[in-house]
């Protein structure tokens, strides 16, 4: 394996434009080498505006090209397994973005191609890396707040494109399935557990058959509870709050910190209050890195990719409760 990492991009996605590729090119073992997308002519417009030295026509020459050591893929949630799989059958290691499938099923048979081949595999909820969530977890497995009890996020913001693809019930699109999959990984996360209960209510709409707005109550074996909203035709907030039997941690701007941005930590325990500020970092950076690391040291990524198809099998049951 090359140091540094040499990374594909599957797709002209905005993800990959906005956030992702410009996180890369800070990375200090990787560089994004070459963009696919089904036309060519748009690989190589993307990759003049992106500084990418190689364009293809196809994701199958991606994927073939023997000087890629990486694929990232951004693809539609509905595409994520057939082209992940496809990168697994050509030993191709896997940054998949979140959520990692169209449903739990789905997730399994990814998972099980990279792991039957020794290929790193992992998703993209970048987030996680942040020393902010980071710090939370330690917070909470440290006592901090005592003993953890209630769980509260909130995920949403407003489309103003009625062709955005997180309107597309053929793309696996949905509140829940864009945003409110961190809401639920955040709970599991910080737990350390997987619920053993799942209700949801939702607003469907009417000519997207997704859900736009979704509500989410989940009960974990601690006794733990955990509620959360998420949705797309609501203001942008991203939050979440932490309640133990001794104190609380509330985090404002919980999951999409800009790279500029310090963390903020609210922590109350009796009646004592602190602030904790946490350095500014690009976690998209951070994530990238660490899955560089796992390919150049022969290493797991930090988080396994069965974490991805535990998160699936939630909302499967929330979605299916929720219809």
């Amino acid at each position: 394996m090359t140091n540094p990492i040499r990374w594909g991009i599957l797709s002209t996605a905005g993800i990959g434009r906005k956030r992702v590729i410009p996180a890369m090119k800070l990375a200090r073992n990787g560089v994004v080498a070459a963009v696919a997308s089904r036309s060519l002519e748009k690989a190589q417009t993307f990759a003049a505006e992106m500084g990418i030295p190689k364009a293809y026509g196809s994701y199958e020459e991606l994927i073939a090209d023997p000087e890629i050591d990486a694929i990232y893929n951004p693809l539609p949630n509905s595409e994520h397994a057939q082209w992940s799989i496809r990168c697994a059958e050509a030993g191709k290691p896997v940054l998949c973005e979140k959520p990692l499938a169209s449903d739990a099923n789905e997730a399994q048979r990814m998972v099980e191609a990279f792991t039957s081949r020794g290929i790193p595999f992992a998703e993209g909820f970048m987030y996680r890396f942040h020393p902010q969530a980071q710090k939370v977890k330690a917070l909470i497995d440290e006592g901090a707040i005592g003993r953890l009890n209630t769980l509260n996020a909130t995920f949403s913001f407003n489309i103003a494109n009625a062709d955005n693809i997180r309107l597309r019930k053929d793309l696996a699109g949905g509140a829940l399935m864009d945003v409110g999959c961190y809401c639920v990984n955040l709970m599991r996360f910080m737990t350390g557990e997987e619920p053993q209960q799942a209700k949801a209510l939702a607003v469907f709409g009417e000519t997207t058959g997704v859900d736009e707005r979704l509500v989410g109550l989940l009960a974990f074996p601690s006794g733990a509870l955990g509620h959360f909203d998420c949705g797309l035709r609501q203001q942008w907030l991203h939050t979440y709050e932490l309640r133990g039997t001794e104190g609380r941690l509330l985090v404002e701007k919980g999951f999409t910190l800009q790279p500029h941005e310090e963390g903020f930590i609210r922590w109350w325990r009796g009646d004592d209050y602190q602030e904790i500020r946490l350095p500014a970092v690009n976690h998209y950076t951070l994530m990238a890195e660490d899955f560089a690391d796992a390919l150049l040291h022969q290493r797991p990524p930090r988080f396994p990719a069965e974490d991805g198809v535990a998160t699936m099998r939630v909302i499967d049951r929330l979605l299916a409760d929720a219809r």
